[in-house]
């Protein structure tokens, strides 16, 4: 089933946000588009409660170019929040919810933000008291807001006109800042709607189906989502706080056929399935998708085979909300293996590290240009080297295209360890690694080393009540057939691997500090 909005005339570069949201309200006003807990919004509630919002907003002062940091839990009222704001052309910076004054300062004072938004106390956080703080360390004033469970209410026909244009920046993400302070991305309505255009077209959802955002709305898959809620047609569950088994019991109420959101949510999910085989976890479950992180092949087989479902992951980033996405009608093995095609619009370029393109089938750095592509990064200087001279996205990312057009990733440039001038690959070990019974998850890391230049090291999560010396991993992985001067120098054992809070990807450069 093809929804209609699918078959209506195509956004082109001037289309908004609020543009489709107004087309999803006035085909499908009373079907049903947020549900969280007993409550529930339909595309027209969303359309009406969010032109109310921005009205409220408008009365405070926020105005078309207005710099907006939110830093909102993923819940109906952050969705209508960013919605008031795309309809009144402000622009919006979304801030992950478990940030401190640290990241939200840098984000205020980079932006040159004139309002921040945050839900007062959450978590057992006070935002409000933060807030407060980081105002009296500004240079210039600050609007601080509460937004939670209420939002600001106004008259929509005192409301100027919506933006026009979608090609202006209106929206700054976050980079993680996992290895250095985080930098502002710069999107525009069309990048992102070009992001969750791709994301619709690749996953194929059907009005029937019912989809979660188990993930931080601030994060960039925030919008990504949203824009594949509004083309299609079908409604999300909202999830304010996640975490297993407790997640289920929201996931059966709605009768979710569509979940996912990294990797892993993935082994969330199967490690559910382990405690009762023989009942399905979540009998609606048609799909588990997503992205964030590198996916092993041994997982994709594992959800196939125990969840019984079909499993599609992609490539994105902040800078380039979708990049590739495996699509369900792919082979088992293009979706075991690779990280899916790149959509119409996007164009992937593999170099060397001069710049030059590679034969096919060969690693080298993947490079991007195309409409879901960000504008660069907040300040001019941010920007050096970002983009190479025809315009392509200088990623960091290592990988190859296959002959159908498929890509593989096999590892970041930082993820290189040369050792003694030798090119190892980290993702390579950590394929491998995650085919052994007793490795929950893996990451395979370079650290100094005198003789060497690097040693590989393995740190290694166990699954519950497992048990893997050092010296069986290395001689597992020498059974495999790795080449020896792979083998890792150097096995650690953590209780868990450290993640960031968004899309729970593990954090390298905190092991290489930990273990160097």
């Amino acid at each position: 089933m093809t929804s209609p909005l699918h078959t209506a005339r195509p956004l082109d570069a001037s289309g908004t946000f609020w543009e489709l949201v107004e087309r999803r309200a006035r085909l499908t006003p009373h079907r049903p588009a947020l549900l969280q807990e007993d409550r529930s919004l339909t595309f027209g509630e969303l359309r009406e409660r969010a032109e109310r919002a921005a009205a409220g907003l408008y009365e405070l002062g926020v105005r078309a170019g207005s710099v907006v940091v939110w830093q909102l839990p993923t819940r109906i009222e952050t969705v209508l929040l960013s919605l008031a704001l795309a309809r009144l052309g402000a622009v919006q910076s979304p801030v992950i919810p478990f940030y401190r004054d640290r990241e939200v300062g840098f984000a205020l004072r980079e932006s040159k933000a004139e309002y921040l938004v945050v839900p007062g106390e959450w978590r057992g956080f006070d935002h409000a008291s933060m807030a407060r703080r980081l105002a009296r360390r500004l240079p210039g004033p600050l609007v601080v807001l509460r937004a939670y469970d209420e939002l600001p209410d106004g008259d929509p026909a005192l409301l100027p006109p919506p933006p026009g244009d979608g090609t202006s920046v209106r929206w700054i993400y976050w980079t993680s800042g996992t290895t250095s302070a985080p930098r502002g991305v710069l999107h525009t309505d069309r990048s992102l709607l070009a992001g969750g255009s791709c994301l619709a077209h690749a996953l194929r959802p059907t009005p029937d189906d019912v989809g979660s955002i188990a993930f931080p709305y601030a994060h960039i898959g925030g919008p990504d989502y949203l824009v594949m809620l509004l083309l299609r047609g079908f409604p999300a569950v909202l999830f304010e706080q996640f975490a297993m088994p407790d997640a289920l019991a929201e996931y059966r109420r709605h009768g979710v056929t569509v979940a996912g959101g990294s990797t892993a949510f993935y082994s969330m999910f199967l490690t559910e399935q382990r405690k009762d085989p023989a009942a399905p976890v979540l009998p609606t479950l048609r799909l588990l998708a997503g992205g964030g992180a590198p996916k092993p092949p041994e997982l994709y087989h594992a959800v196939v085979r125990e969840l019984g479902c079909e499993l599609t992951h992609g490539y994105g980033m902040t800078e380039v909300p979708m990049i590739t996405m495996g699509s369900p009608d792919d082979t088992p093995e293009n979706l075991a293996t690779t990280e899916g095609r790149p959509p119409r619009g996007m164009s992937i370029r593999i170099t060397d590290p001069a710049g030059e393109p590679v034969p096919a089938g060969t690693d080298g750095e993947v490079r991007l240009r195309g409409e879901a592509v960000c504008q660069g990064y907040l300040g001019a200087a941010a920007d050096a080297g970002t983009f190479d001279q025809d315009g392509y996205l200088l990623t960091g990312d290592l990988g190859h295209l296959t002959p159908s057009g498929h890509l593989v990733l096999t590892g970041r440039l930082k993820d290189v360890i040369i050792r003694k001038g030798e090119n190892i690959s980290a993702k390579e070990i950590e394929d491998l690694l995650h085919e052994h019974p007793a490795v929950a998850d893996a990451a395979v890391i370079g650290l100094p080393d005198a003789e060497r230049g690097e040693r590989v090291c393995a740190v290694l999560e166990l699954r519950d009540s497992a048990a893997l010396a050092p010296a069986e991993a290395v001689a597992y992985l020498r059974g495999t057939g790795l080449a020896g001067h792979k083998l890792p120098e150097q096995v650690e054992v953590v209780d868990a691997l450290p993640r960031n809070e968004a899309l729970r990807k593990v954090l390298k450069y905190r092991l290489r500090e930990m273990f160097g």
